[in-house]
């Protein structure tokens, strides 16, 4: 897949601010996301998830996004131009994974 200029900066930008402070997560996983709006532009939430995932997986934060087994993402209240992730052990377990 060919990823666009835009695309591998983001990629990077992701990369650096994991490698300040490396993890690396292991079995199913829950993710929550918290959108902060650069502007109060109309947008679509469900745009973010695919390049912030697919850029953590790179970053090597886990092995595979087919990990998650819990996935949220919500606007937040205010304005920043920023996303925040909170990445944890599902209490899911293995069943939902095996299936």
């Amino acid at each position: 897949m060919l990823i666009s200029k835009k695309g591998r900066e983001y990629r990077l930008a992701v990369a650096e601010l994991v490698a300040a402070t490396p993890v690396r997560v292991e079995g199913p996983l829950k993710v929550t996301i918290e959108a902060f709006r650069p502007d109060r532009r109309k947008r679509d939430l469900d745009n973010l998830f695919k390049a912030t995932l697919d850029s953590l997986t790179h970053a090597g934060v886990w092995e595979d996004d087919s990990q998650i087994v819990d996935l949220r993402i919500y606007w937040a209240p205010i304005l920043g131009g920023m996303l925040k992730v909170k990445v944890e052990n599902s209490e899911n377990d293995r069943a939902v994974q095996s299936n």
